[in-house]
């Protein structure tokens, strides 16, 4: 363990944004949880807890050392909750970088499917079972279509999202569709031509299932709900029939990294990016968001900003934290068993480029900020790493160790990005 560094210069890795989360839950979720305007569930308090130590001593911090000017630079633990912005954002970039050598060598559709609005209330009542329902039901809908028109067995990757951009309860699915799949008689990779598709005849596809789902759950008595009796359920299944059931699909995309990190990016992302972040003032948070009802003079989304009382906000924020043990992504079709898809099926990062990404935290800070946090600012020396320091319960005792580093062993020390 070094103790005679040279320079006592520290370089504090965080790369603060204009706002953080953090700094607001800090600030008054100690008031708020005193009397919550909405009942508090143990999941939304990890995340709470998560997002405030996130980053922090509280959760350890490993030392880094020029070894030829002695700067230091201090990489903070990350809570690893999915619902923390900073960590949900790196895990999507792995997560798009990972999925993406797994994919069928065909373009692919981003798929939107939206439940409407009078549906919410149901779907919180019994969570699990209709959040389950919907993503099982949308991906069946798109199946059994490709099945029948097209004798295809496609590949679909869903994630669910119950947020829209003002962070009200907004349920709809993001899937990314193989826009083809293998033939199921002669099983090979086959194509869709064209991008046509009839929106109306999957509308009612996907809403006869979903319906169906929800009136067996009825039936067995396993549906938590408010309904007088059967006849009073059946005319609410009525008066949602009526209601608008979105399907948006966008035009066929070719499959290389920069598709698939940019669908991945905007369908796993967290709730609330701290970039959107405008104001934070007294009691209250601001943050932009687009608005799809006005459009400017090209057609785009106006740009608004939504500000809130923290007694407001954190409800609204919370009411999206994932459910316990809760898989947000699900796969379909043939990425449920993606070892069964023959080799020369799949996309390469090769067709491409040679280069193979280091999936790690220095490689996606230098992505991301075009700087990277192990090379000293003075020497342009890759730095070493020192030590961990933990900081204990009482918050004056402290445990110093070392431990191996195994994403940087990948790198050679003499390589400076």
């Amino acid at each position: 363990m070094c103790s005679t560094h040279t320079h006592s210069e520290f370089n504090d890795w965080t790369k603060e944004k204009k706002y953080r989360l953090a700094d607001f839950f800090n600030q008054w979720w100690d008031i708020y949880k005193q009397s919550p305007k909405e009942p508090i569930f143990e999941e939304q308090y990890k995340a709470a807890n998560a997002i405030r130590v996130c980053r922090t001593e509280a959760l350890g911090v490993d030392y880094y050392v020029c070894p030829d000017c002695g700067e230091i630079t201090k990489v903070y633990h990350s809570c690893k909750n999915r619902f923390c912005p900073t960590c949900s954002w790196q895990d999507t970039v792995r997560w798009a970088d990972r999925i993406k050598n797994k994919m069928l060598t065909l373009s692919h559709r981003h798929v939107v499917i939206t439940l409407p609005h009078q549906l919410n209330q149901l779907i919180k009542d019994n969570g699990k079972e209709l959040l389950n329902i919907l993503l099982r039901t949308s991906s069946d809908t798109f199946k059994n279509w490709m099945k029948h028109k097209y004798h295809l067995k496609p590949g679909i990757i869903s994630v669910l999202h119950t947020f829209g951009e003002t962070k009200e309860y907004h349920c709809h699915v993001h899937m990314i569709v193989s826009w083809g799949g293998i033939n199921l008689e002669t099983g090979t990779l086959t194509p869709i031509k064209g991008e046509y598709v009839n929106y109306n005849f999957l509308k009612r596809k996907f809403r006869k299932e979903y319906e169906d789902e929800l009136i067996k759950l009825y039936s067995k008595g396993n549906l938590r709900h408010h309904f007088a009796n059967k006849k009073d359920f059946l005319q609410f299944i009525k008066r949602i029939n009526k209601k608008r059931w979105i399907i948006n699909l966008e035009p066929p995309m070719e499959i290389p990294t920069q598709v698939v990190r940019y669908i991945g990016r905007y369908s796993k992302r967290a709730c609330l990016s701290e970039y959107k972040i405008t104001k934070m003032e007294g009691e209250t948070i601001a943050f932009k968001y687009k608005d799809y009802k006005s459009k400017d003079k090209n057609n785009r989304p106006i740009e608004r900003e939504l500000e809130l009382n923290y007694r407001d906000f954190f409800p609204r924020l919370l009411q999206h934290v994932p459910l316990k043990y809760f898989r947000l992504v699900r796969y379909y079709g043939l990425y449920s068993n993606r070892t069964k898809i023959p080799q020369e099926y799949l996309y390469s990062e090769e067709h491409e480029s040679g280069e193979i990404t280091l999936e790690n935290w220095e490689t996606l800070q230098t992505e991301k900020t075009g700087t990277n946090p192990l090379v000293c600012s003075h020497c342009h020396t890759r730095k070493k790493y020192l030590y961990t320091i933990l900081k204990k319960r009482n918050d004056i005792e402290y445990t110093i160790f070392k431990r191996a580093i195994f994403n940087h062993e990948k790198i050679p020390d003499n390589q400076v990005a």
